[in-house]
Formats: C-alpha cells, structure tokens, sequence
C-alpha cells in the first residue's frame, strides 16, 4: 500500500510534528485541566512545535544534557507531559514518561531508586510541587523543574550547530530510539521498553488501517499519557491522521461516566478508549440515573471505541455496544483488542463486536486480527527441562497456548537489560507475550489467562506475587495463620484478589478463634488496600477443604488451580463458614448470633440495594456506610429507603451516629417499641461555656481500632474534620471514603454544627438552637475533640468557614500544651469579616440552594441575590427560592420549606457569629496547608487573584514554635473543581490524592 500524500518524507517523530504544524488548516490539542471539564485551553500543533522548539534549547543548555540520553518526565497533567515529550523530542533527548508513583513509601522509594539505576542517574523534569515526592530517597536523579526550564526558554540559549529552527542539523535517523516507555514500577522493578521511530510510525500506519474513521473528526484521550495507549494511541495516532484531539484527566471521567459522552457528543470524537470496567460503570450509570437518557447526545462520529486491558465480558459488551448505538454510534463501535507496551499499543482489534461473539456463544469477547505490519501465533509446548530442550509447535484451532507475535513495531529490547530481553524472545525471533490464548476457527484471537501471574482490577495489573509478599508481612506474628495463599478470581466486571489461609491448629468450637479471625481479616484488607486499592475476599480453610490443595512434590500451590478451586464454588463452605464467623464478632470483639433479626436483616438489603452490590463482597452488620463508598445523596436515599421499610422517620444524623447495620438497628427497634420518631443517641457534654443540651457535635465516620494496638503498630493520628458554613457534614462523605482508601486505620471524626437536631414532635416548633460567639463555639469543639482524643498530636481541617474554626481550635489547643502536627483550610482566607457582613439571612438561604444543587450555578444565584439582596420577609425570601428550585433535588434531599428555612437559620447564625472576627497570630507545630480552587465570582476574579491578594494573608498568623520539627509555615496548594465542589463526587478523588501527599510531608 503506498503511503497517503499527507503521510510522504515523514521518518522520524519530529518529522510528523513538523509536518503537521506546517499543514493548513493546522489542527490542535484542546486541554482539559484537570476537574474542569468545561472550559479547554486550545493548543495548534504549529504552537506546539514553536513552544517544544524554544524549551528545547533550555533542555540542551542542561550541563548533564547528552543527546539520545533519557530524560524523566514525572509530570501530572496531559498538557504538561505533552509539551516536554515534545521539548525533550526536539532536543533530541529521550523521553521516558514516568509512572505514577505508589501511595506505600516503601514501594515509592524502590521503584525511584531503581529508576534512577537504571537510567543512569538520569535528568528528571517534573514540577515544583513534585519535588517532595522524592524527598527521602537514595536516588541520583538530577531534578530540574519545568518552571526553571521555562524561565531559561525565555531568556533563550544559543548553540553552535543548529539550524534555522535551532534544532541540531543532523538528519534524525528511524531507527534510533525515539523514547522509553516503562512497562511498571508501581510494586516492583521497573523495566523500560525501547521504541524507535520506525516502530512508532508503523504502530500507527497500522492502527489507520483497522478501520476507516469519518475525516477530520477528532480523537478522545483521558488516560495517563504514561501508559501507550494515549501516548501512540491516541496522541502520536491523531498527528498520523493530522485530526484534533482532546485530553481530559482521568478523575474527571471516571467519577462521573456521563461527562465522557459529552466530549464525545460536544466534539464529535471518532476513536476514544473505554475498558471494560468503564463501560460497565457508564452502563451502570445509565440504569442508576434514567433521567439522563433523555439527553441528544450525537454520537455519529464515533466509530471506533477501543477497549483493552482487561478481558471485556460480553453482558456489559451487549450493554454498551445498544447504549452507544441508541446516540448514532454503529453497533460494532466497540472494539475489543490486544496491545501491549512492548508492541506500542493495540496491534489486534476486533471490528465486529458483540454480534460474532454472540454467535458464537463466548462468555468474553474475541479480539480480532491483526492489523498491517503484525503477525500473531499459538505456541504449544510439551517436555521437561530448560525452555530451549522443549518441544513446540503452532497450535490447532481453538488449542490453548502461548501467545506470541512479530512485527514492524514490535520492540527489539528492553533498557540496559539484556537478560530480560533473552527472555522475551524465542530463538525464531518471537515476542512471548506472556498469555495464554487460542485462535479461534476463524483465526480470532481469544484470550484464556496469563503465563505470568497479575490481578487485573479494573484495568490495573499488579504482580500476585508482590500482593502476597505484603499479606504475608501484615500478619507476621499472628498465631492464627500458618500460610496463606493468593490468587485473583472474577468479581462483577474486574478481578479481585482472593485471599485463602490455613489456620494454625485451631479448634473450630474454641471461644476466641472468631475473633483472632476477625483481627486477621482487619489486617490483611488494610494491607490489600494499601496495595491495590480494592477490597479482598477473604477465607479460612477448612480441613475438609486442605486436601483439596493443588500441592506439587515441592510444596507449592497452583494459583491457578486454586483459582479453578474457587470459581468451581469447591471452597463454597469455607467462604461461608469464615463469613459467619467473622460477622459474628462486634467492634468490641465479642462473638454474636450470626442469625439476623427482621429489622437488621431489612436494614442489610437497603444498604445492598443502595449500593449496588451483594452481601458476599464485604458488607455485614458491622461494616460502616463509609466503607462501602456511600455518598451523600446514596445516604439520603437510605434514609428514605429506611423510612418507608419501617414506617418511621429517621433523621439523616442518626445514620451518621449508628452507621452500621447493627447500630442502626438499636435505633430503629426502640423507634418502633416506642412508636415515636427516633432520636440520635444524645452524649451532652458538661461543658460551662455552653447549653446546648442534648447536641454532640461528633460524628464519627471511622471509629478508632476496637483494640489497643501494639507499640510496634500504632493506629494514624486520628482526623477532624470541621464543618463548613452551612453547618452539616455530608459533604465529607466522598472524602472519607477516598481517604480510607488510603489509610484504612486512620480515625476520621467531624464536627457538626447545632440547630440540626431534631424537634421534639410533643411542642411547638422553636428556633434551632445555636451558638452565641465564636469563643463558645471553639471551647465547645474543643472540649468535644478532648473527649474522644485525649491526647496530641491532633490533625484539624476544615472546609471553608470551619477552617477558621480548626485555626483558632488549633491555637488553644497548643496553649493547652498539646501539639496540633496538620492544620488544613480548604479555600478561606485569614480575613472574613466582610464577607460574614455580607451575607445575611436571604443571602445565606441563596448559598444555601446552591450549596445543595438546588439552583443551576453561578448565573442564577446572582440574580437571586439581586432579587433579594435587601433584608426583607423571610417568607417571601424562601418562596422566591423554592419557586426556582429543582423540585427533584428537593424530593430527593426530602426537604420542604420549613426544613430549608431552619438549615438558613443555622448558617446565619453561624454567619453571624463572625462579624467583628479578627485573626490573631499564633504558634501551630505543624504549621498549616491551605488548599484552594477556584473562588466565588463574589470574592475574586480568578484562583490566581484568589490565592495572590487573599489566601496568601494567611503567611502574617501562622508561627512554628521554636525548635519543633515537622512542619514548615504556610504551604498552598491548587485543586481541582470550585468552592462548592472541590472535594465533591467529580473532583474528590484528585483532592484526597493531594491532602494524603500533605498530610504524609508534615509527618502524620
């Protein structure tokens, strides 16, 4: 096949940049930043080149800098990685995109160690506020930040040698390398693949050819372009094709699955990338909210939706494939393929997805041929002894073996490893790809499972054996297991780690093996968690069970015999026997009736119900709502749910205090023997500052360890979380549950405001109940803190207006002698008085609605408050509001008029309460962390403005107490979303990620 014209005199990467920045009209990249999915920067690939040229003389003047030398890039955002891929390209440097590092340190330091091995103490090019992250590391990486690089691009380099574009004059040469891609490094060793020029050009001329696309249509990324399957895929395929292509953050996409087809809709995508796990979360969505069907999406342009990574079950292709094609897209837009680092992305595709797997009755989907310039065979091999003595031979049709290809961009080597690269081959010159597979009749590719061991847990493969290696170092010491085996098994559309153990001599009628069992379950989840992310299925082996184990004359198991085991439902009993057990122990460690009363037994299938799961994957009577990824609305429809099963009306506070299943279900039988509306467990504090009897601030969202822990295993600092302006705390529900994810043994507390408890249904309604000044408040907070931690060092964050509470919190609490290590304000200045003065009780009820996603945004809050600046009749005020409230949300919130004008009593009284507030210096250990995103309209113009002439006056009042380490002033830094909804569902995932980073470097 001849190459099209616009395809002609292109060698080399920077080739095709150059030629595509030359083509007229000249197509762009549109940016998303990250948690702004609304509003993209637009970049042409002619302005591209010139800003890759001009940073690429900086890079150059780099006293280290040798060409064809790699250069790390560790960068977090596409715009970024983008632009220095291209500086260091035009330098000719070699680029190696940089994995995201491991949330466990131990992990972090190893695999930036070994990077900085095996690249030979290379340049690494990454932002300012990433610099920490390599702090604590024995690494001889030369950290250059691209703020420096871009004050040296605009001083400007000049060099002897280059040409007109002040680019060497050396022609590049096709089969140099063109960059270094690293195949993990997450868990383990780091192993970098290198690609040529040659390689990359054909992965793409190949990928053209798969299927045609509608012209001039763009190309959809939203993955780390780390990973292959943006960076050749998506990013190097559209300058192939000289189309646009747009880039969004990943958080953004995955958290809400609609937004994807929107930007596919708004830009009329032709090629975009879904993994199974997202196509079943989007077909999930589409159930979980109908309402959304009804919008015109235009999926016409889209024709070719890859999907990789993870086998694709066909339910969810079937799903998918007619929620697609009811907007416009083809039936077969899905298309299932195979594509691997090592061969620059997807090589195999199939194009005719679900109908010929359907035919053909495959549980998983078939994934093509492969495409111009590949080849692909079946190996079986049969004999003992070292790989070379075996003998092999292709398979039949529909005969499992190894999987193996070759081809024009299939790699030669791996970095400075030529072991593994002799590995990787076979003496023909085949790559081993390490699955296991069979072509099919029709010479189709079906995958059947890997040589090399993974989980794969929505798209993210980690090595079993690392995740063992962690399980087994979580319960060194314990008495209960003798050996624990590890091997994933299918769950929903993902895998998950499955976890099976014998116990050590254990009598099975013994009085304290449920909770020795229970502890072991504790500790290996918090571990799996910390690994993966995911929640395991653990269970004890039975002895009935033990002579089942798949056991060689060495001793070792088959995992994947045990996962045959497991699938087969052989170690059925074992699962439900180590359940009831388990479930049977309370937080107090004290065994149970495993049978289920009508009321907890009712309240356990409206918590399934409400998440969307099944009781067999980690929720039983003593499980929180937190951990079972409640949120905020999921909690309101619970309360809802609750109330129509039982014919009681339970306040959401009282979910919040007893969020168990058994807790809750105290709650509900006194309700139902009293035949009265239940009330939250009171705990009055006897504090003389206050009366305000019958409140407790506290809600605590995860309970500290029911045991003491050991001096060698102590338990995180607990974190206080403090209210915002409108005095409730749901909105730190999406927080807690990423940040349990990363810490599952952190205490998580918060502080509510009073005025919310209920009304006693035998008087007349009164005014809520509220705090008279500031001082009250803070000795109140305080002395509630003190109760459930006695001692320091206390973590203290609060969102918005709570954030001046946590500082003066923070104060007092040092003058009392304890240390308070992490000190957290989330978006508010020093000075607020003026803003307090602004808002009264009409304007208090606006924030309110748009707090609660009563009105549309912005626009409309404005002119509400035009409408109702003047203080005036409450009544109408509230009228105006519920005339132009979304009527849904305030069904779904279950909130009437009256509901809403006491919720705007209390946050003016708060508001009220900080009118003549003036901060004071003093003295905080851990100094503090502002975090802040994009401000009110009302308070300033951009975040830049924000953070510039407002929250930067908090540098003036905060002090370090002389000699104490830990700690350092005052730092910012910038999150995604804006002051409502920074740590809200679509943005909270990037912020935990940026509070957990803050939280480890002051040292807690």
């Amino acid at each position: 096949m001849k190459p099209s014209p616009h395809h002609t005199g292109i060698a080399t990467l920077e080739d095709l940049l150059q030629s595509r920045a030359r083509s007229s009209p000249c197509q762009r990249l549109l940016f998303y930043a990250p948690g702004n999915p609304s509003t993209p920067t637009d970049i042409s690939y002619a302005h591209l080149l010139a800003l890759a040229t001009s940073n690429s003389r900086a890079v150059r003047a780099l006293p280290s800098f040798r060409e064809q030398k790699p250069i790390l890039l560790h960068l977090d955002n596409h715009q970024d990685t983008i632009l220095w891929f291209w500086s260091v390209r035009m330098a000719r440097g070699l680029p190696v995109l940089s994995t995201p590092f491991s949330n466990a340190p131990g992990y972090r330091k190893k695999h930036i160690k070994g990077l900085s091995n095996l690249l030979e103490s290379p340049i690494c090019i990454t932002r300012t506020g990433n610099v920490s992250l390599f702090d604590g590391v024995d690494h001889d990486l030369e950290i250059v930040t691209v703020e420096l690089l871009e004050e040296g691009s605009r001083k400007g380099h000049k060099e002897d040698g280059l040409d007109r574009n002040g680019l060497p004059r050396a022609q590049g040469d096709p089969n140099s390398l063109a960059m270094l891609m690293l195949t993990s490094g997450s868990t383990g060793n780091a192993k970098a693949v290198c690609l040529t020029h040659s390689m990359v050009l054909a992965s793409v001329a190949g990928k053209s050819g798969a299927c045609v696309l509608p012209p001039g249509r763009p190309f959809l990324n939203w993955i780390g372009l780390d990973h292959v399957g943006a960076l050749i895929e998506i990013h190097i395929h559209a300058l192939w094709e000289n189309v646009d292509q747009v880039h969004v953050g990943t958080a953004d996409v995955v958290s809400s699955p609609f937004l994807f087809l929107d930007l596919l809709s708004r830009h009329r995508v032709s090629r975009s990338f879904a993994p199974n796990f997202f196509l079943a979360s989007l077909v999930s969505a589409s159930k979980r909210q109908p309402e959304q069907n009804t919008k015109q999406w235009n999926l016409s342009s889209l024709a070719f939706l890859v999907s990789g990574g993870e086998a694709n079950d066909m339910q969810t292709c079937v799903e998918a494939s007619a929620l697609l094609e009811r907007y416009g897209a083809p039936r077969n837009v899905i298309a299932p393929g195979f594509g691997m680092t090592e061969t620059c992305a997807g090589c195999i595709y199939s194009t005719s997805c679900p109908d010929y797997d359907l035919e053909r009755g495959y549980p998983v989907a078939s994934l093509g041929t492969c495409i111009r310039g590949m080849e692909m065979r079946v190996q079986v091999s049969w004999g003992s002894g070292p790989e070379s003595d075996r003998q092999r031979r292709n398979a039949l049709p529909n005969e499992p073996g190894d999987l193996e290809v070759r081809g024009t961009m299939v790699f030669g080597s791996y970095y400075r490893n030529p072991a593994a690269t002799e590995q990787a081959f076979t003496e023909d010159g085949w790559f081993r790809t390490g699955d296991r597979a069979l072509l099919d009749s029709d010479g189709r590719l079906c995958l059947v499972g890997r040589v090399k061991e993974l989980v794969n847990i929505n798209g993210v493969k980690t090595p079993i054996a690392d995740i063992q290696l962690l399980l087994e170092q979580a319960v060194q010491g314990k008495e209960v297991v003798s050996r624990l085996f590890v091997f994933p098994s299918n769950n929903a559309h993902t895998e998950q780690v499955t976890v099976a153990y014998v116990p050590a001599k254990i009598e099975w009628e013994a009085e304290d093996v449920a909770i020795r069992m229970a502890e072991v379950d504790r500790s290996l989840t918090e571990a799996c968690l910390l690994a993966t992310a995911s929640r395991p299925l653990i269970f004890a082996l039975t002895p009935e069970s033990m002579q089942l184990l798949p056991t060689t004359t060495l001793g070792k198991i088959s995992r994947a015999k045990m996962r045959s085991l497991f699938e087969r439902d052989l170690f059925a009993v074992d699962v439900a026997r180590h359940r009831d057990l388990v479930n049977g122990v309370n937080r107090k460690g004290t065994p149970r009736n495993s049978k289920l009363t009508d009321v907890e037994a009712g309240i356990l299938q409206d918590f399934t119900r409400e998440r969307r799961g099944n009781l067999e994957s980690g929720c039983d009577l003593d499980t929180p709502v937190w951990e079972l990824g409640f949120t905020s609305m999921d909690l309101i429809r619970l309360k809802h749910a609750l109330d129509k099963r039982f014919t009681v009306s339970l306040p959401v506070i009282a979910i919040m205090k007893n969020p168990t299943a058994r807790a809750l279900a105290a709650v509900v039988e006194d309700a139902l023997q009293q035949n009265k509306k239940p009330q939250p467990i009171p705990t009055p504090l006897t504090n003389p500052a206050t009366s305000l009897p019958n409140y407790d601030p506290v809600i605590i969202f995860r309970p500290p360890p029911a045991n003491p822990p050991s001096p060698e295993n102590q338990a995180p600092t607990p974190l206080w979380l403090i209210h915002p302006g409108v005095g409730e705390v749901l909105v730190f529900i999406p927080l807690v549950h990423h940040l349990s994810l990363s810490s599952p043994r952190r205490p998580i507390y918060a502080l509510r405001a009073p005025g919310f408890e209920p009304p006693n249904p035998h008087h007349e309604p009164s005014p809520p109940q509220l705090f008279t000044s500031i001082t009250q408040a803070v000795t109140f907070y305080a002395s509630a803190i003190k109760r459930h931690q006695p001692r320091g060092p206390y973590c203290l964050a609060g969102y918005s207006y709570g954030s001046m509470f946590a500082f003066e919190m923070a104060k007092l609490l040092q003058k009392a002698g304890d240390s308070v290590k992490f000190l957290g304000v989330l978006n508010l200045p020093p000075r607020i008085k003026e803003r307090m003065r602004y808002l009264n009780w009409n304007r208090c009820l606006i924030n309110l609605a748009y707090f609660l996603g009563l009105v549309a945004g912005e626009e409309e809050t404005e002119e509400l408050d035009r409408m109702l600046a003047r203080e005036g009749d409450k009544g109408r005020a509230l009228r105006v509001v519920l005339d132009v409230a979304d009527g849904g949300r305030l069904a779904e919130l279950g909130l009437g008029g009256g509901d809403l004008a006491r919720w705007a009593d209390v946050a003016y009284g708060l508001q009220s309460i900080a009118v003549d507030y003036e901060p004071e210096a003093g003295e905080i250990d851990g100094g503090m962390d502002v975090f802040y995103a994009v401000p009110l309209r009302a308070v300033a113009e951009t975040r830049e403005v924000w953070l510039r002439d407002h929250l930067m006056g908090w540098r003036e009042f905060v002090c370090l107490r002389e000699g104490v380490g830990g700690g350092g002033g005052v730092r910012f830094h910038g999150v995604g979303g804006a002051h409502y909804t920074m740590i809200g569902p679509e943005f909270v995932e990037g912020f935990a990620e940026v509070f957990v980073r803050a939280m480890r470097e002051r040292g807690v």
